[in-house]
């Protein structure tokens, strides 16, 4: 069904949508989810939770790309939950690795104006991924939104793991430099 169909479903109020959502998008965004949590079981929740997510959310928002939106409150919802079931237990998992990789680069949170600077923060970055090149940009992708390993980007793209290592290093001390030019206090 068409992504602009299912839409029509959320705002029509029709609980087809989320039959027709889990159809179409269910294995993508298990496949995130999974990819952070580990837990099929969690994984699981989170994907429900996003059907809610996406329930509560349309109307009244209409989203221009129904597969990004989804794959966002997902890798959302994960985040937290992996959070959740880590807050007592800091464990040498890939996604407290990931997280200590962008600590340096992206503003911390808990001031007042947090969603404001979210917001602008998330534009420059994109502004910062859009004059990237392709390969670059697919690196940090792969790793800062879907969560792969060194390794497994190393073999999706057919290269080494040390050249995904020193190119997200130097992504990284880029993106540390572009937020900084932009007036993003970090």
């Amino acid at each position: 069904m068409e992504d602009n169909r299912i839409i029509d479903l959320y705002w029509a109020r029709r609980e087809e949508a989320i039959l027709e959502t889990d159809r179409k998008y269910g294995s993508y965004c298990r496949s995130i989810s999974l990819h952070i949590l580990k837990n099929r079981e969690d994984s699981e929740e989170c994907v429900n939770d996003t059907w809610l997510r996406a329930w509560d959310t349309m109307p009244p928002k209409r989203p221009d790309f129904l597969a990004a939106f989804l794959g966002k409150i997902t890798r959302n919802l994960s985040i937290s939950r992996y959070r959740m079931n880590h807050a007592r237990k800091r464990g040498s998992g890939e996604m407290d690795l990931l997280l200590m990789e962008l600590e340096e680069c992206l503003p911390s949170p808990g001031s007042v104006e947090e969603e404001i600077e979210s917001r602008e923060t998330a534009k420059a970055i994109d502004r910062f991924l859009y004059d990237m090149e392709e390969e670059s940009r697919n690196f940090f992708i792969r790793r800062y939104f879907y969560v792969d390993s060194v390794k497994e980007i190393a073999e999706r793209f057919g290269v080494s793991e040390s050249k995904v290592k020193s190119q997200l290093f130097r992504i990284r001390n880029r993106l540390k430099s572009h937020l900084e030019k932009e007036g993003i206090v970090l």
